[in-house]
């Protein structure tokens, strides 16, 4: 399916650069790269924005991520960071806001700083999922 546009962040003028700014001091902010993958990827997941792995991606759970909750390979930090992902990704309203079982749980594995990174990113992974569903941009490779 063709694209119904030209990626907005690119149409519209000086919106991309801010994005892109964002996302650099989003990884500047502690949080483990590998980490804020399997957000990326896990949040991409729940959205229907599909992302093309690699035949052997270099972190081997990317696959599994869908499952981190029975994997055993996903550090108890990393589960807090999905399972917050998660939360907010699945909020529909105030009513089904990230529980405080939940803010707590990622909160006990990181900082405020962290914690707002990661909040950000959630945020921006949704973000970009909702542009690229909308105007029908194709499916993400893993990069």
């Amino acid at each position: 399916m063709a694209p119904r546009m030209d990626n907005p962040s690119l149409a519209v003028p000086g919106a991309l650069q801010p994005l892109l700014d964002l996302s650099a001091a989003i990884g500047e902010a502690g949080v483990p790269q590998s980490t804020l993958d399997l957000v990326r990827l896990r949040v991409s997941q729940i959205n229907g924005r599909v992302y093309v792995l690699p035949a052997e991606p270099a972190d081997k759970r990317l696959p599994l991520v869908a499952q981190w909750r029975s994997e055993a390979s996903f550090a108890d930090a990393e589960r807090a960071a999905l399972e917050l992902a998660e939360a907010v990704t699945l909020t529909t309203g105030a009513q089904s806001r990230a529980s405080d079982e939940v803010w707590a749980h990622a909160g006990a594995h990181y900082t405020d700083v962290q914690l707002g990174a990661l909040v950000m990113h959630i945020s921006l992974v949704n973000f970009w999922n909702r542009v690229n569903l909308t105007t029908d941009q194709d499916d993400a490779a893993w990069r």
